[in-house]
């Protein structure tokens, strides 16, 4: 992969994303080029905290140049306290009020910079990608569960407490299928990875992966093309609801399963239409795949690591 952003730097820096399935690490080379990747598979959920931070680590070890880079990024899925470095929640992955700024910083001996996944995507989307030049831009995540970030003017915005984003775990469903965060019907449930293969396992009658479910759809198999429109039609009624609250130029969907344009996405737009108030006198926002794909995470893990060592 050949993907130039931002400006010039003095050195190397490594993005990490870590998702609910696996962690991808990316090295940024100092002109800012996607020069190096590597993926590893996340450890069960319950496995131990310590364990997690070995593979985080060792991911980012699978990236290193020499003489070595200047800073790692770390890219986060859950509620992130950017300012102290710690994880504070999170419906897939172990950690709880954990300090993993200082921990990966001791077991790699680097600078160490952490955020949502979602806000890293979103940096990435607009120094670079499908929200170059937007001054106003949602970004919805949709891997394991679905992440966010909203930018106006230009910048991230973070919240009161730098916990904004978390638009998949808005309730779409009252007293609706129980989540991994401890509530009922958000709306991840209905629309993300997971939310895929339930479909498919419910309507099949066997287990399927993700990438699995796509090639039958891509096959022409009608169930697997049903639970990406279901899926995808989700998609749709809840960005018209932060549509409706935002009103963004730009609606940038990444992760994953955002690849699938034509099986995801155009659902996704006619249920935007059609949920969306007004639209005989408004504009519909284009409703785009990241740029940057499954990268952007770490990508954008990366260029914040970059920009607050540099």
């Amino acid at each position: 992969m050949s993907t130039t952003v931002g400006r010039p730097h003095a050195a190397s820096t490594i993005g990490v994303d870590v998702g609910g399935t696996k962690v991808l690490a990316v090295r940024l080379s100092a002109d800012g080029q996607v020069e190096a990747s590597s993926t590893r598979p996340m450890p069960g959920r319950d496995a131990e905290e310590h364990r997690l931070e070995q593979v985080v680590a060792a991911a980012a070890r699978d990236v290193y140049d020499v003489p070595g880079p200047a800073a790692i990024g770390l890219s986060l899925a859950g509620l992130v306290d950017a300012a102290r470095g710690r994880y504070l929640f999170g419906a897939h992955l172990p950690w709880r009020d954990a300090p993993v700024r200082e921990r990966l910083a001791r077991r790699t001996g680097l600078p160490v910079v952490v955020d949502n996944d979602a806000n890293c995507a979103a940096y990435a989307e607009v120094l670079a990608g499908a929200a170059r030049g937007a001054r106003s831009a949602l970004l919805v995540t949709i891997g394991t569960g679905i992440g966010g970030a909203l930018v106006l003017d230009g910048r991230v915005v973070r919240g009161a407490r730098g916990l904004a984003g978390e638009f998949g775990h808005m309730q779409v469903v009252p007293d609706g299928l129980a989540c991994e965060c401890g509530l009922r019907g958000c709306w991840e449930q209905y629309c993300s990875g997971r939310a895929l293969e339930r479909l498919a396992r419910v309507a099949l009658g066997r287990h399927l992966d993700g990438p699995q479910v796509t090639a039958l759809a891509r096959g022409g198999d009608e169930v697997a093309r049903q639970a990406f429109s279901s899926v995808g039609t989700w998609l749709g009624v809840g960005v018209a609801g932060l549509v409706s609250a935002f009103d963004p130029e730009v609606v940038v969907v990444g992760g994953g399963v955002a690849a699938e344009d034509d099986l995801l996405l155009q659902p996704a737009r006619a249920a935007l239409r059609d949920s969306l108030q007004g639209t005989a006198y408004r504009a519909v926002p284009p409703l785009l795949a990241a740029r940057l794909g499954p990268v952007a995470g770490a990508v954008g893990a990366a260029l914040l690591a970059r920009d607050a060592t540099g």
